[in-house]
Parts: C-alpha cells; sequence; structure tokens
C-alpha cells in the first residue's frame, strides 16, 4: 500500500514539482494551498508525512504544524518544511512546533525524498 504524503504551500507549481517527484518515488500525495486549506483536510485518514512551506498566507506553516500535531491523529506524523527561510529563529519555532526536518529551495529531488525516506516509517 503506498504511503500518503500531504503538500502545502500557497505556490500551484511547486506543489506540482514536489508532487511529481513523490509520485514517481511511489507515494500518494494530498495537497492544501496553505495552513488552513490543509488543516480542513486532516478529516482522520493516514498521512504518513507533512511536507510544509512557512510562509504562506491565511494560515503559516509553523502554525500549521503546531495546529496539526494538537490533533490526536497526526500527533506523531513527521512534518518537513520545504522553504526559502533560513533563519536559525524560524528553525527553532519550527522544532518548537514539532517540525522535524528543514529543506531549503530551491531543493534537490533526491535530497528532499532522502529526508522522506528517513522520516517515513516502513
Amino acid at each position: 500500500m503506498a504511503k500518503t504524503i500531504m503538500i502545502v504551500d500557497d505556490s500551484v507549481s511547486l506543489r506540482q514539482v514536489v508532487g511529481i517527484t513523490l509520485k514517481g518515488a511511489g507515494y500518494d500525495v494530498i495537497e492544501g494551498r496553505d495552513g488552513k486549506d490543509a488543516l480542513a483536510k486532516l478529516t482522520g485518514q493516514k498521512i504518513h508525512l507533512i511536507i510544509s512551506d512557512v510562509n504562506m498566507p491565511n494560515m503559516d506553516g509553523i502554525s500549521f504544524a503546531a495546529a496539526a500535531k494538537q490533533m490526536p491523529n497526526y500527533k506523531f506524523t513527521p512534518i518537513i518544511m520545504l522553504t526559502t527561510e533560513s533563519d536559525e529563529s524560524k528553525k527553532r519555532q519550527g522544532q518548537a512546533a514539532g517540525v522535524k526536518a528543514w529543506v531549503l529551495k530551491p531543493f534537490k529531488p533526491e535530497v528532499l525524498l532522502g529526508a522522506v525516506q528517513k522520516l517515513i516509517l516502513p
């Protein structure tokens, strides 16, 4: 059975690129336009990993991560931030919110897939 990954980014093209990378590696993908949209799509189904941008309208990635971690079904779901944001204080906020990895854009598909494979349990 394929593992499901949620991609949360306000950029349609970025969601497409990440989606193609993940689908090519055999994952199922759910997309969220921003944190608020993504939270609405967390309806109890099994999601093995979340990849989120930090800077988005409506709800940023760190607020989204913190909110997702409050939901019993997603408390242990690993979250990767895929972002242009390299500020240390943002990274610390992300860690405090439960973010497990920080990948900078522009990303190399193999780097992203490496992080995904480390965090998704077999």
